[in-house]
């Protein structure tokens, strides 16, 4: 049976019984910075405290700062720092950056960048003891590739489904029969897609609260984004595909996380085909970026210790480039361009992240008696 609303990061489908088999890699990861499936928690020195944690309503995830936290050029952090006043700074033991935050409960945290850096920064985060997490709610909040099909530079995507893209099996495809459309393998499998699937599925696919999201989006589907000349150009040349070629705007729309940056038009195919394999079809991918499965890996056991709600979850990503060339380019002319330093929506795309998810942070803080008992979205 698919999962229902009420059970995020459930497997696609659900199997009676069934209990997470924890990803390994990422296992030692979150071993290493002490975390366990009770979440136990040291003592941690300063303000707030353990014996007095602070009630946190939000917590906003940013993935990687270019320099300092204010003050010069943005990455995905510096907005909100800067214009929710997160004034005040801790130490978070396991963590590279300063956690920000404000007295009333809303938190930002930047992991850095990938799936591993991800995972043990919000488990170190999650295991604090000097913050209650019972009732936050968790916000990703970063920029991503975009697929051409489905939106444009400068779009903003809240994901239902959040599809791991490293855990495989790998054959060069120069090596894989010619009928073989990658060389990209379902764990314990002996060819692409194949069926039934063999591998635990809660380790490649994790579903959000589909209630939580669809509200997010109603609330945010007006929000204006930003654009400019130059992105207007840039998506001009996507010639056959009309959503390209729009100005950007707010979607519903799954996100590919995986540690390698992968470009062009064999790998786009890829990236739809592996996200409908494992969502059963349900899934549709749109964007593609390093650390969602990761965070969510993490959300996952923190939640299986009772430190968090998994109902409480959103993934919101916005498009800084498109995930493969135009016409008339290859693959690694548009890579090499991109990796100039072109990405031409990166300062929209960061705009578009603080814009529309600081819309959903402003209500659940503004609201809180309510959405603090009740998830929006939730069905009677």
């Amino acid at each position: 049976m698919p999962p229902t609303r009420s059970q995020p990061f459930s497997p696609v489908p659900t199997s009676p019984g069934f209990r997470w088999k924890p990803v390994p890699w990422i296992t030692a990861v979150l071993a290493a910075v002490g975390f366990t499936a009770g979440c136990a928690s040291a003592p941690s020195a300063g303000k707030p405290t353990a014996a007095a944690p602070m009630p946190v309503k939000v917590v906003v995830i940013s993935l990687f700062e270019i320099g300092e936290d204010t003050g010069d050029r943005p990455g995905e952090f510096q907005l909100w720092v800067e214009r929710e006043h997160l004034t005040n700074k801790v130490a978070i033991p396991g963590t590279h950056r300063p956690l920000r935050y404000r007295d009333d409960g809303v938190l930002a945290v930047c992991t850095g960048g990938g799936i591993a850096r991800s995972a043990a920064v919000i488990a170190a985060l999650g295991r604090d003891a000097r913050f209650d997490f019972s009732k936050a709610y968790w916000i990703t909040a970063g920029i991503a590739g975009i697929d051409p099909a489905d939106g444009t530079l400068g779009c903003a995507a809240w994901a239902e489904y959040v599809v791991d893209g490293d855990l495989a099996h790998e054959i060069d495809p120069r090596e894989a029969p010619p009928e073989w459309t990658t060389g990209y393998i379902p764990l314990s499998q002996g060819e692409p897609y194949a069926l039934p699937k063999k591998t635990r599925l809660g380790e490649v696919v994790f579903a959000l609260n589909l209630g939580l999201v669809d509200w997010a989006y109603r609330l945010t589907k007006d929000v204006p984004l930003p654009e400019n000349e130059v992105m207007i150009q840039n998506r001009s040349r996507y010639t056959g595909h009309p959503n390209a070629r729009r100005s950007p705007f707010v979607m519903k729309g799954d996100n590919l996380a995986a540690s390698t940056f992968w470009h062009g038009k064999l790998m786009n195919r890829w990236a739809n085909d592996w996200t409908r394999y494992w969502t059963d079809g349900k899934g549709n991918y749109v964007t593609t970026a390093m650390e969602d499965s990761g965070t969510l890996q993490a959300l996952t056991f923190l939640g299986e210790g009772g430190v968090v709600d998994t109902n409480r979850v959103l993934v919101l990503r916005t498009a800084s480039n498109f995930d493969l060339q135009p016409p008339g380019k290859t693959a690694v002319e548009n890579l090499v361009e991109e990796n100039s330093g072109k990405f031409s929506a990166y300062i929209p795309s960061l705009e578009a992240a603080y814009a529309v998810g600081s819309k959903v942070v402003h209500e659940l803080v503004e609201h809180w008696d309510r959405h603090s008992k009740t998830i929006p979205g939730s069905r009677p």
